[in-house]
């Protein structure tokens, strides 16, 4: 199935996307039917170079062997799921968002629930590991430095 491929490039590049469109009905055909059903998103997120000023080799390839892998096996009836690296989006909703080929128009972002320790627990862990195993009564005598200050916030937090 014929289809454009559109890898956004990371930050540091030059370019923001690629895209190579595929020539695929005669001169009639081109008026009746769009030659492109389905577009190929990779969300590339390193090219092999640093990304500061100087833009050093780093060791590897970055992305750019697995966008060639994969796009030789892309299948748009597999790879539809838009929380993976690549994706097909078909034409009928780019054509909704007006021909946007923005990856973040199509991605969609997995968040994972984070729980963090009480505040509190978080606090008294890192007393014991300034001063070590010392009763609160010995701590109220402390008067100066971090070990002060993590007590006026532990007061503060209740």
């Amino acid at each position: 199935m014929p289809s454009a491929y559109c890898p956004n490039l990371p930050a540091g590049c030059y370019s923001t996307a690629i895209l190579l469109f595929t020539k695929v009905w005669g001169p009639k055909d081109k008026i009746n039917q769009p030659a492109t059903e389905q577009v190929w998103f990779y969300e590339m997120q390193q090219d092999g170079y640093s990304l500061d000023d100087k833009r050093t080799k780093q060791e590897g390839y970055g992305d750019l062997q697995d966008i060639v892998t994969k796009y030789q096996t892309r299948n748009p009836k597999i790879h539809t799921d838009r929380t993976q690296k690549c994706f097909f989006v078909s034409r009928k909703d780019i054509e909704a968002e007006d021909y946007d080929l923005s990856l973040s128009r199509y991605k969609e972002d997995v968040f994972e629930e984070v729980n963090y320790e009480a505040p509190g627990v978080i606090l008294d862990r890192l007393l014991q590991a300034e001063v070590g195993e010392i009763g609160d009564e010995d701590l109220t005598k402390v008067t100066t430095g971090i070990v002060r200050e993590l007590l006026d916030l532990r007061e503060l937090i209740g």
